[in-house]
């Protein structure tokens, strides 16, 4: 699996023992910064990552930030993502199997490294079956119609 991975400057060292670990366990990464400790927007690589995923470029993105809240509210923005953030491990499970979570997000300064770990394996280790179909088409319909209707909006104010 190829999974893109970025984070803000609080979650820099995480996300470097993440990205080894995902790439200990076989999978490809995509790093989409940070690339040091120097300060950066969590949203823009919130972007970064939302658009990896929605482009296909990779299956599955991991986001973190001091708290992962951030983080989650960013990339949940972006058309079609649906982000979950997790510090357990069956929180991390369930984002995947009940909620076909395409981005997981992590808080740096709430979990440490091993826990980390675990909680990407649990989240890299299962898949989408469908489990609650019919909630996720909810979702989606509310996004698809919710978005279209600003999308109109502001449309029909720059034309103005």
């Amino acid at each position: 699996m190829k999974v893109g991975i970025g984070c803000d400057n609080n979650a820099f060292d995480l996300k470097e023992v993440v990205k080894n670990y995902i790439e200990e366990c076989g999978h490809e990464v995509e790093d989409y910064g940070c690339y040091s400790q120097d300060a950066i927007d969590y949203p823009d690589v919130a972007l970064k990552v939302s658009k990896g995923v929605s482009n296909g470029v990779v299956e599955r993105g991991i986001l973190l930030c001091g708290t992962g809240i951030g983080m989650c509210i960013a990339a949940n923005k972006f058309p079609g993502i649906r982000a979950a953030l997790a510090h357990d491990v069956y929180s991390a499970e369930r984002a995947q199997l009940s909620n076909d979570a395409q981005i997981l997000t992590i808080g740096s300064q709430i979990i440490g490294s091993e826990v980390a770990k675990k909680v990407v394996s649990s989240y890299l280790n299962s898949n989408w079956s469908g489990g609650s179909q019919r909630k996720v088409d909810k979702i989606v319909e509310i996004e698809n119609e919710y978005f279209t209707e600003v999308s109109k909006e502001l449309s029909s104010k720059s034309c103005s």
